[in-house]
């Protein structure tokens, strides 16, 4: 049913959430995992237009992503890895389309409807935003 999973990580303890679920979905139905990070900070957002070179951070997320589809890739799963910058939302939306993904599984904060209108939330504009069905976990 599920050939390319799209699997957004932040580098935060709500990675384990989501990557202990989707392990065993991409297992059960063979698909590839796509790992993708979108750094949004002022360095990540005009580094092109500034032409600005890779902050620390951009070099973290790089070993992050790395990281993490080497541990999926040892445990016999098909993964790749994708890095982008800008908007969150946005740039998960683009990562979804290009990659022809047919889930996308997110972990969510819980931050709640008020949190969300204050902080926005990635995971309500992706679900509102796309066609293409949704996994979201609550992280702890």
């Amino acid at each position: 049913m599920y050939h390319k999973i799209l699997v957004p990580l932040e580098n935060t303890p709500c990675d384990e959430v989501i990557l202990a679920h989707v392990r065993d979905l991409a297992r059960a139905h063979g698909a590839e995992l796509i790992l993708a990070h979108v750094a949004d900070g002022f360095g990540a957002r005009y580094r092109k237009g500034l032409n600005l070179e890779d902050s620390e951070e951009i070099k973290q997320d790089h070993a992050y992503l790395e990281r993490r589809r080497a541990e999926l890739a040892a445990e016999g799963l098909r993964v790749r890895a994708v890095l982008e910058m800008g908007d969150p939302a946005s740039r998960l939306l683009a990562i979804l389309a290009a990659e022809s993904c047919d889930l996308i599984a997110m972990a969510t904060h819980r931050h709640g409807p008020f949190g969300d209108f204050f902080l926005g939330s990635v995971a309500a504009t992706v679900r509102h935003r796309t066609l293409v069905p949704v996994l979201l976990v609550p992280a702890r």
